[in-house]
């Protein structure tokens, strides 16, 4: 799938589409004096702006990785959805004032059949549009495309309460113009500000996919020598572009050689696999089950420990009489006191030892 292609046929798409509706609502709303009709043109012309900016940001997201930007650009594609999602709280600003403004200086509006039959096929091509953005946004992983089809989803409740106002001026003859477009302002800033807040989400950084984490986990376990796997974290610079780590646990008793070709051969599978680049890091493992007891009292005190998840890397080096392991601890805790307890209480159980604690954090969702 060219995925680039993909995206930019469902904005032309949508830019065709929305274009034809703000020529029939602009033509209706000035013959019919309907300020709601007018504004939902204006919204349907930002709907094909936001479908330019899309095309703009996935050609730009497209751009070859350089020494400037070494993860290229795929990002530039969530900062195209913010960009979606200002230009939609704009219109929904600029149509709350034009609304507000009709309430306190009504007009007439009249709604003649015609005017009503562009109104509900208004409404059905908002709905066909919103699916095909939708299905499009989630075959290709486009946030642009996913703000687009939520914004059209909207525009369908909106023309739809165009239609109410038709009605209510040609059945009970109650002019309900501006209070409608009131609405109708406030439905499409709130979708700005949930667009914007979806868009802005990947920027800052988002919990990993929980469902991914396991299978990536479950794969690099069925490779032969590696007993454990753990401290898997994904960073996105992009839809295509996943880079990040994870530490698997082999035995103290491999050569560097072996672990090389091992660590060779996961990075490798993951990429083919799973189209993400993971570096691998190596947790060793005591060959003897001498020190199986002393782990079993790290999980003994771990497991009556509440906001601490889990132990694991546990490693004993019996010449410099050091115990290593990772703790991980809930995000909200204080990280620190839980690392002091669980050390406090090993430190009772085999006095004999000093102890190397790493505190690792959940990422996933």
């Amino acid at each position: 799938m060219d995925r680039d292609h993909e995206i930019v046929k469902a904005s032309v798409i949508g830019i065709v589409g929305n274009m034809l509706l703000v020529v029939f609502k602009l033509i209706v709303g000035f013959v019919s004096h309907s300020i709601a009709i007018i504004l939902d043109g204006v919204n349907n012309a930002t709907d094909a702006m936001s479908s330019i900016v899309t095309i703009a940001g996935t050609k730009l997201a497209a751009r070859r990785p350089n020494k400037d930007h070494p993860f290229g650009y795929g990002r530039v594609e969530y900062l195209t959805a913010v960009v979606i999602a200002l230009i939609i709280l704009v219109a929904g600003v600029i149509s709350l004032r034009e609304s507000i403004l009709k309430i306190i200086h009504p007009g007439t509006p009249s709604y003649s059949t015609i005017t009503i039959i562009v109104i509900i096929v208004a409404i059905a091509a908002k709905i066909v549009l919103g699916i095909i953005f939708k299905h499009y946004g989630d075959k290709t992983h486009s946030e642009a495309l996913v703000a687009s089809g939520v914004d059209s989803n909207y525009d369908a409740v909106l023309s739809a309460g165009t239609l109410v106002v038709a009605l209510a001026q040609n059945l009970w003859n109650i002019n309900i113009d501006g209070v409608v477009g009131v609405i109708i302002s406030l439905v499409v800033c709130k979708a700005g500000i949930d667009v914007l807040r979806d868009s802005l989400s990947p920027i800052i950084g988002e919990p990993e996919d929980r469902e991914l984490v396991s299978k990536i986990t479950r794969y690099v376990s069925q490779f032969p020598d590696v007993h454990d796997v753990h401290d898997v974290i994904l960073d996105n610079f992009g839809p295509n572009k996943v880079i990040g780590s994870v530490h698997i646990k082999v035995p103290d008793t491999m050569t560097a050689r072996q672990i090389g070709v091992l660590s060779r051969r996961i990075v490798k599978g993951l990429q083919e696999k799973f189209d993400v680049t993971l570096t691998v890091g190596i947790y060793t493992e005591n060959a003897t089950e001498k020190y199986e007891p002393m782990h079993k009292k790290l999980d003994e005190i771990v497991k009556d420990s509440p906001k601490v998840l889990n132990a694991h890397a546990f490693y004993v080096d019996e010449q410099a009489k050091t115990c290593y392991f990772d703790l991980v601890v809930d995000v909200e805790a204080d990280a620190r006191a839980e690392m002091e307890h669980i050390v406090s209480a090993m430190k009772q159980a085999y006095p004999a030892f000093t102890y190397d604690v790493q505190i690792d954090t959940d990422y996933a969702e």
